[in-house]
């Protein structure tokens, strides 16, 4: 508990980033309450993968707190800083499957590489997850090039989920799909991460998949939160920014800067 509330599962406090003269992030403050879904929104170079690599581990802040379950992992000896991380999951935005691998060994590929799992283990626990995102266990024998983008996706979900993270992490979950299938998988997350009681952190510029995979929405800009609410609100919120951005209008306080 913290000051009466419940303690968030992910808290930043003035995290900044600067790469050269560029400050990317520049005192970013943000909360991620447990068991629930939270979205990050903002243009293009708004600080929202900067943020999410900097959690992950990935990349190096330059000022700030990064706290898992009160944890600041920043300060952590490595060994335990990579125990709180290796209870991450993530889908990339494009996927990310290894094209020489079979369905079944990307999904249980991180189990498999920190030999957590036997083989034959992991084709068994691979068919579990890919039956949970919809696919049938035949598919676990297949090569990602053989695969619907949808399917890919999918399979990257059950990648995500396979070693049954208490975080997950999903950057831009329905690019490159048809609104049709976006909202399948958008459903598909939903119901993964209720099943894992998981807390889950996405960046997405789709609105209609940010309203129906989080509860909470926050706005970046200029490398800052600038609004938090319900992520059903987005588009009527009363702050004119984040109106802007969710409605995808011209005119408004966002301007597209132009390189000079």
């Amino acid at each position: 508990m913290r000051d009466g509330t419940a303690l968030p599962k992910i808290r930043l406090r003035g995290l900044r980033k600067a790469f050269g003269a560029k400050q990317v992030l520049d005192g970013v403050d943000l909360d991620v309450a447990a068991q629930h879904g939270t979205v990050i929104l903002g243009g293009s170079g708004s600080g929202k993968s900067v943020t999410i690599k900097c959690i992950l581990g990935l990349i190096e802040p330059d000022a700030g707190v990064i706290e898992i379950d009160g944890r600041d992992v920043l300060r952590m000896p490595r060994g335990e800083r990579r125990e709180v991380l290796d209870r991450i999951g993530m889908l990339f935005q494009n996927g990310a499957l290894f094209d020489s691998l079979p369905v079944w060994e990307n999904v249980c590929f991180k189990l498999l590489a920190q030999k957590r799992i036997t083989r034959a283990a992991a084709r068994d626990r691979a068919a579990e997850v890919l039956g949970q995102v919809g696919l049938a266990a035949s598919v676990g024998d297949l090569y990602p090039a053989e695969l619907s983008g949808g399917m890919q996706k999918r399979v990257a979900l059950a990648r995500a989920v396979a070693a049954r993270p208490d975080i997950v992490f999903f950057d831009e979950p329905t690019t490159g799909l048809d609104p049709i299938m976006g909202s399948v998988i958008d459903g598909l997350i939903v119901d993964v991460v209720k099943r894992l009681g998981a807390t889950a952190l996405s960046i997405t510029h789709d609105m209609a998949s940010a309203r129906r995979i989080a509860d909470t929405a926050a706005m970046i800009h200029h490398g800052r939160i600038v609004w938090t609410g319900p992520a059903a609100m987005l588009g009527e919120t009363g702050n004119a920014m984040v109106d802007q951005f969710a409605r995808g209008e011209r005119e408004g306080p966002i301007q597209m800067e132009l390189r000079r």
